[in-house]
């Protein structure tokens, strides 16, 4: 007998798919999600939008039919919302640059929305009740420094040869002649920049709280460039397997975070935000709340930023760090306290070791990549006895998982505080903080 088929056609099933694509429809903006698009809703379907904020009227393309998501590019604007502000970049907009996003919106109304963000990730992904949502999410620490105030800027390269950063649509790169949210020493610097070197995939400018520049490739092959400079500046190389080659100067930047200078070597991850790294490093003190007499693990702690300002009022400190030049800066910038203990490993495999050798600590402070932590790791924690966790982190959906698992595993939430590290991005940065 021969066998039935229920799928549709090919042809079919593309054409029922994308039916509403390239339609034009009009859509009323109700609210914000992750990732920097603004929401509306259309035949009972989420409608994804850049550029636009809640409260507004448009029309729209739909560019994209996921199913149950559909995303569109905004073309007219009818009623616009009282936050809409002027762009300064000329390169923002749609199609265009998507380092930035919230461009178009004023400072506090980005404060504003990016709380309700944060308690609406808790709420979907992480399934928090409302009432425990109202009760611990603290309103957002604003940014210092609105313009100019990153130290780090990353850029690929162009068609063209020249150095730009990632498109909103359809990816590509927009070649870069401004950017406001840069420090102006990088932008001068980049005018200034002649470079010819295929081998060189990604490129850094890093400036350090000493006004000194350095440049970083990041090269898909163990070519080293030849090179020629008039410029008062260090050039290093990330090669394939992520470890730095110093080519000219030195090979790390200086970082001053309360009066405390920090080395981070070329390929080492700090904030480029340094004016605001202060203010969230005190947030992570209030929340350790310690007294001086505490146990205390540093995870994913990087070139020891935190450890550092922990040190006076913790008896002991282990910091666990994976990749072995923040690891060495660590011990660098660590190198008077005698009661750090620096381990070089991944935290998972550093967590199960010190698990299995009974080891007990009494707080520990997390500040993971945005991918969040695993459930593994949570088990691990339990194991150390710990009666208190704080942990930074830069992404809300992995936060609202990582809340779910940590409450789970039987910690209570106290308080999520948000800080403005990013203006005129989506990104948000949280310190969360649970107890046993």
């Amino acid at each position: 007998m021969a066998r039935r088929s229920r799928r549709r056609p090919r042809q079919q099933r593309r054409t029922a798919k994308s039916a509403l694509l390239g339609k034009t429809v009009q859509l009323e903006i109700t609210d914000m999600a992750q990732g920097g698009f603004a929401i509306a809703t259309h035949q009972g379907k989420r409608v994804f939008v850049p550029y636009t904020l809640p409260g507004e009227s448009i029309s729209a393309e739909i560019s994209e039919d996921r199913g149950s998501l559909i995303f569109a590019r905004g073309k007219d604007l009818y009623a616009a919302s009282a936050d809409r502000v002027s762009a300064r970049c000329a390169h923002f907009g749609p199609g265009r640059c998507w380092a930035c996003q919230f461009q178009h919106i004023d400072y506090q109304a980005q404060l504003l929305l990016k709380q309700d963000v944060l308690a609406d990730q808790l709420s979907r992904v992480g399934k928090l009740p409302d009432s425990l949502i109202n009760s611990v999410v603290r309103p957002l620490v604003p940014a210092t420094e609105q313009w100019g105030y990153n130290h780090r800027l990353t850029l690929s390269r162009y068609s063209t040869g020249a150095w730009g950063l990632p498109r909103q649509a359809k990816g590509g790169i927009e070649a870069l002649a401004e950017c406001h949210t840069a420090h102006p020493d990088l932008m001068d610097t980049l005018a200034k920049l002649d470079v010819d070197y295929e081998q060189a995939r990604r490129l850094t400018l890093q400036r350090g709280s000493d006004g000194h520049i350095m440049i970083i490739f990041y090269v898909d092959e163990e070519v080293a460039p030849s090179l020629h400079t008039d410029l008062p500046l260090s050039v290093n190389l990330i090669l394939p397997d992520n470890s730095p080659i110093n080519l000219i100067g030195d090979p790390y930047s200086t970082v001053v975070v309360a009066d405390r200078a920090i080395r981070v070597t070329a390929g080492s991850y700090m904030r480029p935000n340094t004016s605001q790294i202060a203010v969230l490093a005190e947030e992570v003190m209030d929340a350790l709340e310690l007294s001086g007499s505490e146990q205390v693990l540093d995870l994913y702690a990087g070139v020891g930023l935190f450890s550092a300002v922990m040190a006076e009022r913790a008896e002991l400190i282990s910091l666990v760090e994976s990749y072995p030049p923040a690891a060495n800066d660590a011990e660098f910038n660590l190198r008077e306290f005698d009661h750090i203990d620096i381990v070089e490993g991944q935290v998972e495999a550093v967590l199960g070791d010190m698990a299995a050798n009974a080891a007990r600590y009494d707080v520990a402070l997390v500040d993971p990549p945005s991918s969040g932590i695993n459930s593994g790791t949570v088990d691990s924690l339990l194991e150390l006895g710990l009666r208190r966790l704080v942990y930074v982190s830069g992404d809300p959906a992995s936060l609202a998982r990582d809340c779910r698992r940590v409450i789970d595993a039987g910690f209570q939430l106290q308080s999520v505080q948000p800080v403005d590290m990013a203006p005129q991005t989506f990104y948000i940065t949280t310190v969360a903080t649970f107890e046993r």
